[in-house]
């Protein structure tokens, strides 16, 4: 079926996040949101529709929503080819540590094992090529290198990719993961599915309140890519779920806004364990005082 291409390029990169993140909620849906880093300070997001007319919606939508810092919108009626499939397979195989992410178009290239994800781009945050989320994939495999943490919260799982990566590290944690975003819930249940990895309860739900997640606690590690002010909120409630000497990593932060972040955490009884940048973005390793 004939379908159509959104493209729209940006020169700040929270601007283009800031655009993936609408496209990725838009209503109709599309069959994928992708953004590319061209070079640098060149960020290309792509999104696809079958119907012409939800792309249009999407236009509005992010008229609507960025207003006058909006680039300019591109869209494109594609010939009858399977354009989501070959937008995918421009993304290569992302090593993290032990792990390996990949999309479902290197299956046969990359073996099986307890460290490679499949984890195909969608309607969820998270596929490893983002900083944020490589920058979570590398702290996960260093801290469970050290430590046999026995229940862990991914909060605000996007795809599930950090929930199932902990999983796979720790086959015998009991692993939790949520979003407020009831697609990502469920497409993040779907990826752990097709990861054979059977042991996360998710919830859905926004900060640490759910009745599942109040069960569970107290973590002996939470990870947390979100955002920067989200971040220094759950700053408290973080450090209420986690039990005395446990780990928080948290990411979603652009390198000016750590500051920020590190010190409403020291404030709330936490130590600073690491401080990783990569490109823009700090993902920061804590660790709650006993």
């Amino acid at each position: 079926m004939p379908s159509t291409k959104l493209s729209v390029r940006a020169a700040d990169h929270g601007l283009a996040q800031t655009i993936e993140d609408i496209l990725s909620q838009a209503d109709p849906a599309a069959d994928a949101v992708t953004l590319f880093e061209d070079g640098p300070a060149a960020w290309r997001i792509e999104a696809y529709w079958e119907d012409r007319a939800a792309a249009d919606v999407a236009v509005e939508q992010l008229s609507a929503t960025v207003g006058a810092d909006l680039p300019t919108v591109t869209l494109e009626d594609l010939p009858d080819l399977n354009w989501v499939a070959m937008s995918q397979a421009a993304l290569p195989p992302v090593n993290a540590g032990r792990f390996v992410v990949h999309g479902s178009h290197d299956r046969d290239r990359i073996p099986h094992g307890p460290r490679s994800i499949l984890i195909d781009a969608g309607e969820a945050f998270g596929t490893a090529h983002h900083e944020t989320t490589l920058g979570c994939l590398i702290a996960i495999d260093r801290l469970t290198r050290s430590y046999n943490f026995t229940r862990i919260l991914d909060l605000g799982c996007g795809s599930g990719v950090l929930a199932i990566a902990a999983a796979r590290a720790l086959p015998a944690a009991r692993v939790y993961a949520s979003d407020n975003d009831p697609i990502a819930v469920d497409v993040a249940r779907t990826n752990a599915e097709a990861n054979g990895v059977r042991h996360i309860t998710f919830a859905c739900t926004a900060g640490l309140a759910h009745p599942t997640l109040r069960a569970a606690a107290p973590f002996d590690l939470i990870i947390a890519n979100i955002l920067a002010g989200p971040l220094r909120g759950l700053a408290g409630g973080i450090g209420a779920a986690l039990r005395p000497g446990g780990f928080t990593v948290l990411s979603g932060i652009l390198n000016p806004e750590a500051p920020t972040v590190v010190a409403s955490y020291l404030a709330h009884g936490f130590t600073l364990v690491e401080r990783r940048r990569m490109g823009d973005w700090t993902t920061l390793t804590l660790r709650r005082r006993s």
